[in-house]
């Protein structure tokens, strides 16, 4: 079967319902029983061809036997409009036409993954996941290897079976919703496809369904080489004959292109393709591993990628990577890479996730394609935090289907470890395909005319001499107003990841600091509708909407405004950890530098670096101004309540049975204590539930003590009976 559009056959005037109710003219007539089974009888049979083929990749019957199946049906449902119902194969395209998507909250956020360019790197990340766990070398780690997709992620919401929403990644935690677009796509199913009790029984899964209750679905929609090309010739025949139409640069781009469409016919028109691959939210039911996470899909009637396998052993991803850097080149869509996961279910949980990316898996990303151009000239970039950054303008070249003009080149020592000049000929590639990088000098092309590149003396946005510390590879400008500085602080404090303020762009930022009207980022709150009206491209709606998100922003959580800050060394992650060790800006500030290094995941070079920005006047003078306007961040950790568990550090592995782990750690931190994830010598306990696997091992090998749960909760209410009142 093609794809033989499922989507382009549905009614084009029909709007998709919220639910079964269709509305039907008084005058239509009346189907009969046997009409009403034929319609049944047609859907089940469509939906079992799409099963086939979408998640089994085995049709049992040819296209024009399903095209017939599509036809009857449809002409059913016209003659008879009481029948038609939301989830009906023909009902996939509605006429809605959206002017913009709303926002889509993840009840799980949808976590990047870290990348891996080598079999060193993957060597590497498997040694820190053994050190997270205690485990030595004996230990058996299982893997599972997939092909990493070159799409765009996407989350599917199905309650009972049925699929209610979806969206994008977004920023991780709120993406945007494109539901009637995903509706369109033939490999979703709108409904699940149960699972028989008698195999659910056989697997030994409790389930308390044959479909969960709820569960979010995430996966990557493609577009296939054929379709690609297929909609760039037509749009290339558009352009010659009318002057219109758009060639996307790569079938990336079209996929993403396709699923942001207003009106979703269009989408539905651009043959889009799904491989979904893990899970978010789920009440219901439960996975033993990722294989079995793919199995279920398969199941389900969702569409898997068939390329995977299991790996008993690092040796063997390994082997799985280099088998597939040459045999993508016969698949029938882009891959970028592998991603190795560990399999099962119990191991990811212990060893958890840091900031936004998961400890259990990477992407094995294969080396980029790479092309010639020539640098043109040499420009020099100053960062939020004063850092001077060289950056090559080059002579415009598509590297992997995105025209390239620029650059990095880090600073002065790689300028001198390439030995790259203005005017040279060089490789260029996009790292991990995102961001452009010069490999090395075509040096056989040298001409003699080309120019040694030097690192200024003196800031070329303030003119203040630069500094280059010892033993660091950056020059800086220290002149904590540079307008260069500013502009690039404002930019990262507005931005989604800080305190995500709505509607201000690089434009808008660029045209606040010349023109005077932000000197820090604590100017922000002051701003008023007359000063914002006069900028460019500024009508009375986007200021009001710029200036409601500013004031929206002055609760965002305190681990936000740590890192909006922009204070060197300080990522998002560690403004988490700072904001859950100390709960107020204020005992942030007040905090000295042993204090600070003496917080978990917080070094000396880290504690130093928060404690010059603190005492630096510019940065006393902005803080003052933001508490002054109102600004008062939340905390997302409750404060310690007590202090029985001061000084103590807890580890929790295995299954609880009288409360969950998150409860158990809460408690700990509830009383002064801190709760880890991985066994250290600075572990005071490891509190064992059924099952706990290396952890405990761990613990044992370092003589770190390990209670029971009953025990951890005997000690607990032994310290609260014997706590001063």
């Amino acid at each position: 079967m093609s794809t033989a559009e499922v989507a382009n056959s549905a009614l084009p005037a029909q709007t998709v319902a919220e639910s079964t109710d269709i509305a039907v003219p008084e005058y239509a007539p009346r189907a009969t029983s046997s009409e009403q089974e034929r319609v049944e009888e047609l859907r089940a049979q469509i939906n079992r061809a799409n099963y086939l083929y979408h998640a089994l990749d085995a049709p049992e019957i040819s296209d024009a036997a399903y095209d017939n199946l599509l036809k009857e049906l449809r002409e059913l449902e016209e003659h008879f409009p009481e029948l038609v119902t939301a989830d009906s194969p023909t009902q996939r395209v509605g006429s809605d036409v959206v002017t913009t998507f709303s926002e889509l909250r993840h009840r799980i956020p949808m976590l990047s993954l870290d990348n891996a360019f080598s079999t060193g790197d993957l060597t590497a990340w498997e040694e820190k996941l053994r050190r997270t766990i205690g485990a030595d070398a004996q230990f058996a780690v299982e893997y599972i290897c997939e092909l990493k997709i070159d799409g765009l992620s996407v989350s599917l919401t199905y309650e009972n079976g049925r699929f209610v929403k979806g969206g994008t990644r977004g920023n991780g935690e709120v993406g945007e919703d494109i539901t009637l677009n995903l509706r369109t796509i033939a490999a979703l199913p709108m409904n699940l496809r149960p699972i028989e009790e008698a195999n659910i029984a056989e697997s030994g899964s409790a389930k308390s369904a044959t479909v969960p209750a709820l569960i979010e679905i995430r996966g990557e929609v493609f577009m296939s080489h054929r379709e690609f090309q297929r909609i760039n010739e037509e749009s290339e025949e558009k352009t010659e004959e009318k002057g219109g139409g758009r060639t996307f640069a790569n079938p990336r781009n079209a996929a993403a292109g396709s699923l942001r469409q207003k009106d979703p016919s269009i989408t539905a028109t651009r043959r889009l393709d799904v491989f979904l691959y893990a899970v978010g939210a789920c009440e219901g039911w439960e996975f033993d591993s990722q294989y079995d996470l793919l199995r279920t899909y398969r199941e389900w009637g969702l569409r898997t990628n068939p390329n995977i396998q299991v790996c008993a052993n690092i040796a063997e991803v390994v082997a799985f990577c280099s088998e597939w850097e040459t045999k993508k080149e016969s698949l029938p869509y882009d891959i970028d890479g592998v991603v190795i996961k560990v399999n099962p279910f119990l191991l990811q949980r212990e060893l958890g996730q840091v900031s936004r990316s998961p400890r259990w898996a990477i992407a094995y990303k294969y080396p980029a394609l790479q092309v010639r151009t020539r640098v043109e000239r040499i420009d020099i970039q100053v960062g939020r935090t004063g850092a001077l950054t060289p950056v090559a303008i080059l002579t415009p070249v598509a590297v992997a289907g995105v025209m390239v003009g620029r650059a990095t080149l880090h600073n002065q020592d790689e300028i001198a470890r390439k030995d790259v000049r203005v005017g040279d000929t060089v490789v260029v590639q996009r790292a991990g395909e995102v961001i452009p990088e010069i490999v090395e000098v075509v040096v056989s092309e040298r001409t003699g005319t080309e120019e040694v590149f030097v690192m200024p003396t003196k800031c070329p946005s303030c003119g203040t001499a630069v500094t280059k510390p010892e033993g660091e590879a950056v020059t800086r400008c220290p002149n904590p107003i540079c307008p260069a500085k500013v502009e690039q602080r404002l930019g990262h404090f507005v931005s989604r990841g800080a305190m995500d303020i709505e509607g201000i762009g690089d434009r808008h930022v660029e045209q606040l600091t010349q023109t005077g009207l932000v000197v820090d980022p604590a100017d922000l709150y002051t701003l008023t509708l007359e000063q914002l009206l006069p900028l460019e491209r500024m009508g009375e709606k986007l200021a009001t909407k710029i200036l409601d998100s500013i004031a929206g922003s002055k609760t965002r959580p305190l681990a936000r405004l740590i890192f909006a800050l922009g204070i060197r060394h300080i990522g998002e992650h560690s403004s988490e950890v700072l904001a859950a060790h100390f709960g107020t800006l204020e005992k942030l500030q007040a905090a000295t530098v042993e204090e600070l290094a003496a917080v978990f995941e917080i070094g000396r070079t880290t504690a130093e670096s928060i404690g010059a920005y603190f005492a630096g006047p510019t940065a006393q003078a902005m803080l003052a101004k933001l508490k002054a306007a109102g600004v008062e961040p939340t905390s997302n950790t409750a404060a310690a309540l007590s202090d029985e568990l001061k000084g103590k550090t807890f580890v929790f592995t295995g299954t609880l049975t009288r409360m969950t782990r998150e409860d158990a750690e809460a408690l700990v931190k509830h009383m002064g204590g801190r709760a880890s994830g991985s066994v250290s010598k600075q572990t005071s306990y490891v509190v064992a539930g059924d099952k706990a696997g290396s952890k405990l091992a761990r613990a044992q090998e370092l003589k770190v003590p390990a209670l029971t749960e009953d025990e951890f909760l005997e000690m607990v209410a032994e310290l609260r009976e014997n706590a001063p009142t």
